[in-house]
């Protein structure tokens, strides 16, 4: 009896040692490891994740494929104007021709180079100073807080759109002002997302800890609250992207943004309005483009925030 317990007994510490050792084995997910894994089975953000590289390959590599039979986004030929002018979609012409001649398939990819530059270094810009001023107040509260508050409540006072109007009023239309513009007057509401989240991670304990070891006020930011609090920051300049690809179209369209002839998707929705209902496809290729690209960022940001939620974690 006691050699049959002797040989259970064993056999039952090697089956919990194989155990121990497969799990010890077992590779441990980071946090933005764990939220890959959960954003690969979200097939809507995967789906607008693959548009945006679909959309910033083709348009960083437009002058290598681009046929030539296609002509210059911009460069307008009087000679063929008149014959070339608002032709149908065709197999030379697959989004048709506009009003001056020039292919709108064209002008479509190359206004993606605007679009997309427009939204990511104006989403910088609001980001880098939101960050900043967010950690300010949070960090530092009392005064600081309730300066920067106060500041970026002035700043959300105003109807956005014709914040950005205003200040391209001032400052001239143009896509470098553009981008400054809408980079300049977006941060507030970043600053106010980075806030709160400092605020829910700046009492832990190894804030703490950090704090009594002597760690200075940058470094607790960079290396303990900033990596925890970013997850909200990078979800929110995600959409944020699709939001100022919208302004700068909407600036276009307005006359206060891109100056023509270069290609933007707002100028062309412009030009085709006066004959939407005779070629449609002056507006509706371009209307395409914004609102598939838009889409994109927006289906993105959202799996992103359901991937980086800490209580989605898988058990």
């Amino acid at each position: 009896m006691d050699a049959n317990n002797d040989t259970l007994g064993a056999a039952a510490a090697s089956v919990e040692a194989a155990q121990a050792s497969t799990f010890a084995a077992a590779p441990s997910r980071t946090l933005w490891g764990d939220a890959w894994h959960r954003l690969r089975r979200n097939r809507l953000a995967m789906g607008g994740a693959i548009w945006i590289i679909l959309m910033v390959v083709i348009a960083l590599t437009a002058d290598l494929w681009v046929p030539r039979t296609l002509g210059s986004p911009t460069a307008i030929d009087s000679s063929t104007m008149t014959s070339m002018s608002r032709l149908p979609p065709s197999s030379e012409h697959p989004f048709g021709t506009d009003t001056l001649g020039r292919d709108v398939l064209c002008r479509v990819i190359y206004g993606a180079r605007i679009s997309l530059s427009v939204g990511v270094l104006a989403t910088a810009i609001s980001t880098l100073i939101g960050l900043v001023a967010g950690a300010l107040a949070a960090y530092n509260g009392g005064l600081w807080d309730a300066v920067i508050m106060r500041f970026a409540d002035i700043f959300l006072a105003f109807p956005y759109t014709l914040f950005v109007i205003a200040m391209l009023a001032v400052i001239g239309p143009g896509i470098q002002n553009v981008f400054i513009a809408i980079g300049v007057l977006g941060w507030p509401s970043i600053a106010r997302v980075f806030r709160s989240a400092i605020l829910s991670v700046k009492e832990n304990d190894y804030v703490d800890a950090a704090r009594a070891m002597g760690a200075s006020d940058a470094r607790i930011i960079l290396r303990h609250i900033f990596p925890n609090s970013v997850a909200s920051i990078v979800v929110y300049a995600t959409m944020n992207i699709g939001g100022a690809i919208l302004t700068e179209s909407a600036l276009s369209f307005l006359g206060m943004g891109v100056i023509p002839p270069d290609p933007s998707w707002g100028i062309m929705i412009q030009d085709g309005q006066t004959y939407l209902a005779t070629q449609p496809w002056l507006m509706i290729m371009p209307g395409i483009a914004i609102l598939t690209t838009v889409l994109a960022f927006t289906l993105l940001g959202d799996g992103l925030r359901d991937a980086l939620d800490v209580k989605m974690k898988d058990a």
